[in-house]
């Protein structure tokens, strides 16, 4: 499908950065664009980092007033970042001194892999892992830190019963400012990586000075990050290109990555996931065969033009709950992602009870 001007644009900016290459590397812009349509996919997409990395490398060409605004925002994320490692470092101290495994997941690590620091990626919320056992242990730290559920339909007093449904809950803090997601899996459909989670083989990422944070050795990081993005269709740009960043230098890994992906039980996420990351940044372009084995299975096939389109099939940005039956091929997409009937009929019942239960 064809990509608009201000959306491609948008790539590039990403894949520049997402490729650490040099100022002299950084995309020019074409002189006919539409720059309050490119601010607002930058928004959307949630790149504002990310593309700001680029520009300021090279920003003839830009609007100053688009400049000012991308700037602004990329400071935003990196204040933001720089409070959520105080907040994860309190936690991280809390959680070890009660003897819960505590894991870190996209956030902070995934920045300091996929591009070198943590002022570049945008996050909302710090994602934490602990086993369904030691859930109520973590409420109740959460608490001590001033945090609070934050949704609806979970009940503190039943916390654990809330997760037969839900693989995360909310947790919101006023002052300091924070945000919480308490997982105990990382994918939605329990067919999915089930193997990976709290319990998975862990790697310490330096975020700060003497701060270090625990999160998923790259194999089982691969894998996760590519059902995340799946399961909501790629519909933000920032997903694929994390991927891409944290692939790039590690060309010789690539195909034993994906071999590995579908061990842990990824189905045919990474499949979709290197092929979108090649249509967009090129990542398979040293792997032709491995492309070719990916490109002709049909289902993958399917999967991919799907993500296309629910990233870049529309000329503005809109999000996919604001208009009606918006998420409809979110949810074909995700049924497209399980092999089987069986699998297909499981995920199919436990979203119907999931959207019962709330």
């Amino acid at each position: 499908m064809g990509l608009s001007p201000e959306f491609r644009l948008v790539t590039e900016y990403c894949g520049h950065a997402a490729e650490r290459r040099s100022p002299a590397d950084a995309p020019a812009p074409p002189e006919l664009l539409d720059w309050p349509l490119f601010l607002r996919l930058v928004r959307f997409h949630r790149v504002q980092g990310i593309v700001w990395r680029a520009i300021q490398r090279r920003p003839d060409g830009v609007p100053p007033e688009v400049t000012d605004a991308i700037a602004a925002d990329a400071s935003e994320i990196a204040a933001a970042n720089l409070r959520a490692v105080v907040a994860s470092s309190e936690l991280l101290h809390d959680f070890e001194s009660a003897g819960v495994r505590l894991l870190f997941v996209k956030g902070l690590t995934l920045g300091a892999l996929a591009y070198g620091d943590i002022s570049t990626k945008a996050a909302i919320d710090i994602d934490l892992a602990v086993s369904e056992e030691q859930v109520a242990t973590a409420a109740d730290l959460l608490e001590r830190r001033g945090y609070r559920l934050a949704m609806a339909g979970a009940d503190r007093e039943h916390i654990r019963e809330w997760y037969a449904f839900s693989k995360e809950s909310q947790w919101a803090r006023a002052k300091p400012a924070s945000l919480v997601d308490l997982h105990t899996r990382l994918a939605d459909s329990p067919e999915l990586i089930p193997s990976i989670g709290p319990h998975s083989p862990l790697e310490l990422v330096e975020v700060m000075n003497g701060v270090r944070l625990p999160t998923l050795q790259l194999e089982e990081l691969f894998a996760y990050l590519c059902v995340h993005g799946a399961w909501a269709a790629w519909f933000r740009l920032k997903w694929i290109t994390d991927v891409a960043a944290l692939l790039h230098g590690r060309t010789g890994e690539l195909e034993r990555l994906y071999r590995r992906s579908l061990e842990l039980g990824a189905g045919r996420a990474a499949a979709q996931a290197l092929l979108l990351s090649d249509a967009l940044f090129g990542t398979l372009g040293a792997h032709p065969r491995l492309k070719q084995e990916l490109a002709r299975k049909r289902a993958n096939a399917r999967l991919l033009r799907l993500a296309l389109r629910q990233l870049a099939g529309r000329r503005e940005p809109i999000e996919p709950t604001s208009r009606m039956l918006g998420t409809v091929r979110i949810h074909i997409a995700e049924l497209a992602l399980l092999p089987g009937l069986r699998s297909k009929a499981a995920e199919f019942i436990r979203q119907l009870r999931f959207t019962l239960r709330r």
